[in-house]
C-alpha cells in the first residue's frame, strides 16, 4: 500500500525580508497646536454670538430723503426716522429732529444719508445778511433739463431780439433752493435762487420780462 507524500512547506520564506513589517514611528503629540485649534473655535463661536446679539440692538436715527444743498435749511419732507443697528457711530436720534429742522446743511447732502452732527450748522452763509431769494419763471430753453434743488447756476441776462444790448452774467454762482413743476408750455417752471442782494433788483426786473436764463455749473455744490 503506497502512502501519499505531502508537499514540503517552505517555512524559510515566512521569515524572509518581504514578510517583515516596517516599523511605524510613534505619533508625535502636539499639544500647542491642539490648544490653538480649540482657542480658534471658541473665538469664532464668541464672535458669532456677539454679532447676533449686537444685531438686535437697534437705535433711532434720521435719514435724509431728498437732496439738501449746502446752506439750505432742513425741512420735514427731507427727513425720516429709521431704525438701524447700533454700530457705535454717533448718529443724531429722531428725538432730536427739531434741532435738525432749525439748522442748515453744512455741505450738500444726498438722499439716503444718515444724519450726524457735523452735517448741520446753526447759521447759513447762503441766507445770511447781504443775500436775497429771487423767483424766476423760466420758459423753455431758459434752463437746462434736470435742474434740481442744490444746483449752482449762473443767472444770465438774455435780452430780447429787438434789444441792442448783449447778454451778461448777473450772478456767477447762485444756489437753487426750489424747483417747481414744469409749466404747461414745457418750461422749467418756478425756480428760486439765492443771490447777492446787490443784484437782486436787476434780476427781478429782467425776470419779469422773461429775459433771464440759468446755466448749471457742473460739480459746483
Amino acid at each position: 500500500m503506497r502512502t501519499s507524500e505531502k508537499p514540503a512547506v517552505n517555512t524559510a520564506g515566512l521569515s524572509g525580508p518581504a514578510s517583515r513589517k516596517l516599523p511605524v514611528p510613534p505619533r508625535e503629540r502636539k499639544p500647542a497646536l491642539a490648544a490653538l485649534a480649540v482657542l480658534l473655535i471658541l473665538g469664532g463661536a464668541l464672535a458669532t454670538t456677539l454679532l447676533v446679539m449686537r444685531s438686535g440692538d437697534r437705535i433711532s436715527a434720521i435719514r435724509i430723503t431728498e437732496q439738501v444743498g449746502a446752506g439750505q435749511p432742513f425741512t420735514e419732507q427731507a427727513i425720516e426716522e429709521v431704525q438701524i443697528a447700533d454700530t457705535g457711530i454717533d448718529y443724531v436720534s429722531w428725538s432730536e429732529r427739531q434741532k435738525v429742522l432749525d439748522s442748515f446743511a453744512a455741505v450738500t447732502i444726498l438722499p439716503g444719508t444718515l444724519f450726524i452732527d457735523d452735517m448741520g450748522v446753526t447759521a447759513s452763509e447762503e441766507l445770511g445778511p447781504g443775500k436775497a431769494k429771487v423767483g424766476l419763471a423760466l420758459k423753455p430753453g431758459q434752463a437746462p433739463a434736470g435742474l434740481v434743488k442744490g444746483d449752482r447756476v449762473q443767472v444770465v441776462y438774455v435780452p430780447g431780439r429787438s434789444s441792442q444790448t448783449e447778454s451778461r452774467v448777473l450772478a456767477q454762482s447762485a444756489l437753487v433752493v426750489t424747483v417747481g413743476a414744469p409749466g404747461r408750455t414745457g418750461g422749467s417752471g418756478q425756480v428760486t435762487v439765492i443771490v447777492d442782494s446787490s443784484v437782486s433788483p436787476e434780476i427781478v426786473r429782467y425776470a419779469s420780462s422773461g429775459e433771464i436764463a440759468v446755466a448749471v455749473l457742473p460739480g459746483a455744490r
